[in-house]
């Protein structure tokens, strides 16, 4: 099977445009044409796992950490970035990470802590902003199933549980061709006042070129009228992680101690009890620091999350207990969720789950 046809597959699972500008997702190394054999999945693509992978006959890894996340001036071995990618060059090796791609999915990592948790009832914590685009297009009544019915299949009219959605009025359109017009309705050079119906829809940013290619290709007017706009309103279902309910409350003792139990933590850096009842529990694996504020504005009993430093603890202010779970505890069953996923989509490929620990951080 060729790499191109397993690129889409990958981009469903963790869409590129999800993903935070500041990071690198996709295809790191590899040609599109290259024939695979294998795929190795793990959470970071280390020397280790290049060397699983040649042992295991794979020679596409997918990774949740890119190796490479700022750009490499040289390429020696000097360093640990430098020494994977030149191996898994010399040995014919793709590389494809994920990262804050499956981050701001609504199935994706921190779904994955809820599901392990328990929790119920669960939704975006920080929902993402500027990502939602609205298109607004103007065309006679024949026209006006046959356009927004392709504008739908192109993947515009989607808002939360709902898809097909729009907004159709009826006003009167006007219009003069010059010389070089070909006007649908009229004659050249006549002044033409019909009824319109004004469609308005909302997509995806990153669907604008095959929202715009689908306006085009099935409006009825030579000239085509619309406006893009970008809308402040921030997205329910894609962001950075999630808040939801225990099934039952806990003390704040036992809640940690189920908390390590489920997260398969050595140990959990807290903030001071607060001898509270924990119910609503808010999630963000990797680095979470930014999320405190909205936890507490959201009213989440606890939040756990990776990295935070010492004054960060503080911010709970009385308000919440945090707790830092640790940065790879925290993302350790994404790997096995992306390859339930490709089995799915490929159930005849060996698609094999990494036995490779690649936290760094170790306790004594």
């Amino acid at each position: 099977m060729k790499l191109q046809t397993i690129l889409p597959i990958l981009e469903e699972l963790a869409p590129l445009a999800y993903a935070e500008d500041f990071d690198n997702v996709g295809l790191l190394l590899g040609n599109p044409d290259q024939e695979i054999n294998g795929m190795l999945v793990c959470h970071d693509a280390l020397e280790n796992e290049v060397d699983e992978a040649i042992e295991k006959n794979c020679n596409l890894i997918v990774c949740f950490h890119p190796i490479v996340f700022s750009g490499l001036k040289k390429i020696t071995g000097k360093t640990y970035v430098e020494r994977v990618v030149l191996k898994a060059i010399k040995n014919d090796i793709a590389i494809y990470a994920v990262h804050t791609a499956l981050d701001n999915h609504q199935d994706g990592v921190n779904k994955i802590i809820c599901n392990q948790l328990g929790l119920q009832n669960t939704k975006i914590l920080v929902p993402k902003e500027k990502f939602i685009r609205k298109l607004v297009t103007y065309t006679i009544p024949e026209n006006h199933q046959k356009l927004r019915n392709a504008l739908f299949d192109a993947g515009a009219g989607n808002i939360g549980n709902y898809e097909d959605c729009s907004f159709n009025s009826r006003g009167i359109g006007t219009y003069m061709g010059n010389e070089n017009s070909n006007p649908e309705i009229g004659e050249r050079f006549e002044f033409v006042e019909n009824e319109e119906i004004k469609i308005e829809v909302t997509f995806e940013k990153h669907l604008e070129a095959k929202i715009l290619k689908a306006l085009f290709k099935n409006h009825a007017y030579e000239e085509v009228a619309y406006e893009i706009y970008e809308l402040q309103n921030q997205h329910q279902n894609i962001g950075l992680g999630m808040i939801g309910e225990l099934k039952n409350e806990m003390n704040e003792r036992d809640f940690l101690q189920f908390v390590k139990e489920k997260m398969q933590c050595d140990s959990i850096r807290h903030s001071i009890f607060l001898n509270k009842k924990i119910k609503k529990v808010a999630v963000l694996g990797g680095s979470g620091s930014f999320a405190i504020a909205q936890a507490k504005r959201l009213g989440a009993h606890a939040f756990l999350t990776a990295d935070l430093k010492y004054h960060q603890f503080y911010e709970a202010e009385n308000q919440l207990l945090l707790a830092d779970i640790g940065h790879y505890e925290s993302e350790r069953y994404t790997k096995n969720y992306i390859v339930d996923f490709l089995i799915k989509k490929f159930p005849n490929f060996a698609i094999i789950l990494s036995e490779q620990n690649t936290n760094p951080v170790k306790y004594f």
